[in-house]
């Protein structure tokens, strides 16, 4: 995924399944200076990682 489909995402009132490493997550942050996003692994709001956008899959 690119930062901008990233930022799109994260700021769509959507529902936008996207998958990190074959898992689901919610993006709760993107750096598009970085290239980076903060996310939420599964439903445990205590699992986040920082990931290079590029490592986000979406689903469609």
């Amino acid at each position: 995924m690119d930062v901008q489909r990233a930022k799109d995402i994260y700021a769509s009132k959507e529902m936008i399944s996207v998958h990190l490493d074959g898992d689901p997550v919610w993006i709760e942050h993107v750096d598009a200076e970085n290239g980076m996003a903060t996310v939420q692994v599964g439903s445990r709001p205590t699992n986040t990682h920082t990931v290079g956008v590029e490592r986000l899959e979406e689903k469609r």
